[in-house]
């Protein structure tokens, strides 16, 4: 008989295509993973994936037990949120995902700090990261998001804007010059995003008000961009929170209404019992006010460029899954 725990290595490696990124995925060295998915290929006596040039492909065999194994993951999600949902204390870890430049300003707040002294049972872990972590498989519990939940699944709330401007290199504008208005945008090289994110606001935005600009680069995530921004490649959209502090970069147009992005705080409807995950997302909801700032980032009067104020708040109101028109 099979370890049930050795299909979590099997799924890894299935849905990331190699076994570095699901050892990363799952928090395990590489090694652990070959040895855990080939004893699980020695205990069925099958083997369930091949490698390749490019990374790791399910062969036939793989491909017939991805849904059973699919299957005993969602049982075994769902068996954790009924077990922690029955606990009465707010104790445990609540693993809450966000882009990195949201955790980075919530954990440099006292925010943290005075959760736990209201629940010392608690420990808040953040998964920064610009991939979309799945709420309904327990890859994580609460979820800061930067888009329109489309979920039916999930419950949640509005809690801030996020505001976006141009930037671009020290360098980029000594050697171009800057920006006067949106339509000085097509004498510039530009960098934009691709991949999932090709229909994002900044997109259209830029492909509205700049048709002719030169394309320097295109980045599937915003880390991407920001690295193409401060190698001079071109102009870059992002959102206020990571633009104003990086030292590299000057803002060059905005902020623009047209790019801003809606903050969501979100968690799976099976979890809204749960002591522990509740206990995190009331807090969040009760501290809106000082959370809000940290989100906003209002930043002076362009072309200043100094520390955000913080003073604008945001819609709150309650949401379902279903897209919501921005007021």
């Amino acid at each position: 008989m099979f370890d049930w725990s050795d299909l979590k290595y099997f799924l890894a490696v299935a849905k990331a295509g190699s076994t570095l990124a699901a050892a990363k995925s799952i928090g395990v060295n590489q090694s652990t993973v070959h040895r855990r998915l080939q004893e699980l290929e020695k205990r069925l006596g099958c083997q369930l994936v091949k490698r390749h040039p490019t990374g790791y492909r399910l062969t036939e065999f793989g491909e017939e037990m991805l849904g059973y194994a699919e299957s005993v993951e969602d049982a075994a999600v769902a068996f954790e949120r009924h077990v922690s949902a029955s606990s009465k204390e707010p104790r445990g870890t609540v693993k809450v995902t966000c882009p990195a430049a949201v955790g980075a300003r919530l954990m440099r707040s006292r925010l943290i700090e005075k959760l736990r002294t209201r629940h010392p049972a608690l420990r808040v872990e953040f998964a920064m990261s610009d991939m979309t972590l799945d709420l309904a498989k327990g890859e994580a519990d609460i979820a800061i998001r930067a888009k329109t939940p489309t979920d039916n699944a999930l419950f949640g709330r509005k809690i801030a804007d996020s505001q976006w401007a141009v930037y671009a290199s020290h360098l980029y504008v000594a050697r171009h010059g800057s920006v006067r208005r949106a339509a000085d945008i097509n004498d510039h090289a530009v960098v934009m995003f691709s991949g999932e994110l090709r229909d994002h606001q900044s997109v259209r935005w830029l492909k509205s008000v700049a048709p002719k600009a030169t394309v320097a680069a295109h980045g599937s995530n915003l880390t991407a961009l920001l690295m193409a921004a401060k190698s001079a490649a071109g102009l870059a959209p992002m959102p206020l929170i990571v633009g104003e502090y990086e030292k590299d970069l000057v803002r060059v147009f905005g902020p623009v209404p047209q790019m801003a992005t809606p903050f969501y705080l979100l968690m799976h409807q099976d979890m809204r019992q749960t002591p522990r995950v509740r206990a995190v997302f009331d807090f969040v909801i009760e501290h809106l006010s000082v959370i809000r700032p940290l989100l906003n980032c209002e930043p002076e009067p362009f072309p200043t460029r100094k520390r955000p104020s913080g003073r604008k708040s945001a819609d709150g109101r309650n949401i379902t899954s279903r897209k919501q028109g921005r007021r």
